[in-house]
């Protein structure tokens, strides 16, 4: 569930669940199964085994073949054989070996389409899934024991579960866009979705965690917006927020929704979210006073304050898109003032922003000593900000052949040290800044360190290293060189932990279908793969040789197979002697 400080998690796709300590008595149906399989499996693999022969009993003739052979000798029941073999061979013609590498050839076929397609969509072999998943704990391919609550490779594991639960926390995307004036307009001209159902689920549960609270039954217009907030159709809950406003005028809840999702232009948003303000205001002085009453009454504080600073920094972006930068300015920083205990919202990426437009780079600067700092969590807009101030200094000058020549000055040094630090945080943003990749809308949720993360922040940043003369062709130059400074990032990282190996999973869930998730690091082609694609190749050209050349094809596979039956007759006889 989305909450105030990770607003979802990624991570439950992607993080394996936690195993229980020791030998616990109360294992599920599932684990006993399986731990009953691997006990019993040279067993079950036997009785398996007589069940198949005695279902091919027929087919095979195993009783007349036994009954012969306890008639006959052994020699003699193999010279039997060696002749049913030379008559059912010779019966064969070149269309048996046609039809037989035919059908191989398209069963192998399909299946390397289907891996190909499954390895693109979700970054792993579907054959190698399923054996790992479902045939290995079957075989009893689980570990032979399991490990104590103290003993060392438990704790690394649950230590590693934590780190990858809190590298692949998705948070709110601080500069998300307006879902009636600008994703549904998007939606008019292009036909296409740009947010996920997982995205906007998630919307959904930031919404009720913001917006409601456990004393909302007191006012029934609340009541009815927070049976608004979690509908799923868009007209259901435009319709709800109308009902709520005719309950009380001065739902301030009403007002947001409306102005988010019914507002088709920035000016019709910034009106709502006007109105919005006006009525949260009034409602928060109310729930000052009461604060202290009981802790129903704090909790309805604690929620009118998000409706509050949610509207003021909507309020704040409305300006900033219609171009009134330094109002926008002004409400972020009393904002930051004002509420400083709110920060996990991140506003002062949005102040970032806006101060870049401005091209107040002292202004930047000092924001970035504030927080770009190692105990606070960071992101790309700090990182990649933090690089863009350094490239500044030294963009306008820089030529390749000159570094070479003469070496690289302590500016430029440091310049492209902050740019290593920037790519090896989030290395799929110099593709979108570079327009090496299309970008598309950003999603209302990104993951940090992801491809997701990497879109939200091109989309409004790239037009300031654009500004910057010479940062986009010091970016060009420098940024690749980041991978020869961490070989295996999923193993260890330079500055940072670890690149996460959820990030795939997670932007797959936020970001719409028809764009082609960038993955980070390139992943190889899996054995499959290469498998059947060789074994569709091979079949296809011995049925194509077969077909053009059946004479010799057949020559050739009857000498082959004759010459297997003599040399085994003469071996049979040998043992035999």
């Amino acid at each position: 569930m989305a909450d105030g400080d990770g607003l979802g998690e990624a991570a439950i796709a992607a993080a394996s669940p936690a195993s229980a300590p020791g030998l616990s008595p109360s294992l599920g149906w599932r684990e006993r199964l399986r731990a009953g399989l691997a006990g019993t499996g040279a067993s079950l693999w036997f009785v398996a085994g007589l069940g198949l022969l005695y279902a091919l009993r027929v087919p095979l003739r195993l009783c007349e073949n036994l009954a012969a052979e306890s008639l006959c000798g052994l020699k003699t029941q193999r010279h039997l054989r060696h002749l049913r073999v030379t008559v059912f061979l010779n019966s064969l013609t070149p269309k048996f070996y046609v039809a037989l590498t035919g059908t191989s050839s398209l069963i192998s076929g399909l299946i390397f389409i289907f891996e190909w397609w499954y390895f693109h969509k979700h970054g792993t072999s579907f054959i190698e899934q399923v054996s790992v998943s479902h045939l290995r704990p079957l075989m009893g391919g689980t570990e032979s024991s399991i490990s104590e609550p103290g003993s060392p490779s438990n704790n690394r594991e649950s230590e590693t579960s934590r780190q990858n639960l809190s590298e692949c926390k998705v948070w709110r995307n601080p500069l998300n866009l307006f879902r009636g004036a600008e994703y549904r307009r998007y939606t008019w001209v292009t036909g296409k979705e740009p947010l996920t159902y997982y995205d906007m689920n998630l919307s959904a549960q930031d919404h009720q965690t913001f917006f409601t609270c456990d004393t909302d039954f007191l006012r029934p217009s609340d009541t009815v917006m927070q049976k608004a907030w979690r509908e799923r159709n868009p007209p259901a809950r435009i319709k709800a927020a109308y009902q709520a406003l005719e309950l009380n005028n001065d739902c301030a809840t009403a007002y947001v929704l409306l102005a988010e999702e019914e507002a088709t232009t920035i000016v019709d948003a910034e009106r709502l979210f006007k109105q919005a303000l006006k009525a949260g205001e009034t409602i928060y002085r109310r729930s000052q006073q009461c604060q202290h009453q009981s802790p129903q009454h704090e909790a309805q504080l604690r929620r009118d304050t998000n409706v509050l600073v949610y509207i003021k920094r909507r309020l704040a972006m409305c300006a900033r898109k219609l171009g009134r930068i330094r109002e926008a300015v002004k409400i972020m920083r009393d904002l930051m003032k004002e509420f400083p205990p709110l920060t996990m919202l991140n506003i002062h990426e949005n102040l970032l922003e806006s101060l870049l437009e401005l091209q107040a780079y002292a202004d930047v600067q000092a924001v970035l000593a504030k927080y770009d700092d190692i105990s606070l969590p960071k992101s790309a807009a700090i990182c990649y900000t933090a690089a863009l101030l350094k490239t500044r200094t030294v963009s306008d000058k820089f030529s390749p052949e000159t570094a070479s020549r003469r070496g690289l000055s302590t500016a430029e040094i440091n310049a492209v040290e902050a740019i290593h630090r920037a790519v090896e945080f989030n290395p799929h943003v110099p593709k979108y800044l570079l327009e090496m990749k299309s970008l598309i809308l950003p999603p209302e949720h990104i993951l940090k360190r992801g491809d997701s993360e990497a879109i939200a922040y091109a989309f409004f940043h790239l037009q300031h290293w654009k500004r910057i003369e010479g940062a986009l062709h010091l970016l060009q130059c420098t940024w690749e060189g980041t991978f020869r400074m961490i070989p295996y990032p999923l193993e260890k990282g330079h500055l940072f932990y670890p690149y996460p190996s959820c990030t795939e999973t997670a932007d797959r869930e936020l970001l719409p279908s028809f764009h082609h998730v960038s993955v980070y690091p390139k992943k190889e082609i899996p054995f499959f793969i290469h498998f059947t694609a060789g074994l569709c190749s091979s079949t296809a050209m011995i049925a194509f040789l077969t077909h053009q050349f059946p004479e010799i094809m057949g020559v050739f596979a009857k000498a082959n197979t004759m010459e297997k039956a003599v040399w085994e007759s003469r071996a049979g006889s040998t043992i035999q002697d």
